[in-house]
């Protein structure tokens, strides 16, 4: 079951509108520091003004973001934010359309490259970078012998824990609490 901030998607437009590597980053940017400006969004993605404008557009389009008018001073200030924190489709909802499934695979798979390369840009990253978190950064794999049923049961366990730390209060204690980004994946493979 959904929770009020996982929107479920089974229109292959959306999924084709998020399924670019830069809206899609541009969505982590607003996850992550939440409603911000065209000017903001340039800055934190290494994009021109307008090329971000254009991809917001085409999420605003798809519904994935919003305008937010409320954060502006003035009437040529424009705010953006997410319309929901989270996002999940399953590709099987995709079956029925071969054109449809192919736009979920492309989405998927985007989504697994997007993964990859921030674990990688972590492990490329300087050693004074890394040595100021220690050995906090993991990674782990465990091979499990499940049920469809039960991998279901174990991604909700996962999935709860995961947004029970998302979605705590953050202790007011000076602490430098940076952005960590955190995947699982749960697949039936052959050794």
């Amino acid at each position: 079951m959904d929770s009020p901030d996982v929107r479920h998607i089974t229109d292959s437009r959306v999924l084709a509108a998020m399924a670019h590597p830069l809206r899609r980053r541009l969505m982590d940017v607003l996850k992550v520091h939440g409603p911000s400006t065209v000017g903001q969004l340039a800055d934190r993605t290494d994009q021109a003004p307008a090329n971000v404008s254009h991809h917001l557009k085409v999420l605003a389009a798809a519904d994935l973001v919003t305008e937010a008018p409320e954060l502006a001073r003035d009437r040529r200030e424009r705010w953006w934010r997410l319309v929901t924190r989270a996002l999940r489709w399953s590709n099987t909802d995709f079956d029925t359309d071969p054109a449809d499934r192919a736009v979920a695979d492309a989405a998927t798979s985007l989504n697994l490259d997007r993964h990859v390369a921030l674990a990688r840009a972590w492990h490329a990253a300087d050693e004074s970078a890394q040595a100021t978190w220690n050995d906090a950064p993991f990674s782990t794999d465990h091979w499990l012998r499940l049920t469809p049923d039960e991998l279901a049961e174990l991604s909700r366990e996962m999935i709860d824990l995961l947004a029970r730390w998302a979605n705590r209060d953050l202790p007011d204690d000076d602490a430098d609490r940076r952005p960590v980004f955190v995947f699982v994946h749960g697949v039936p493979a052959r050794p």
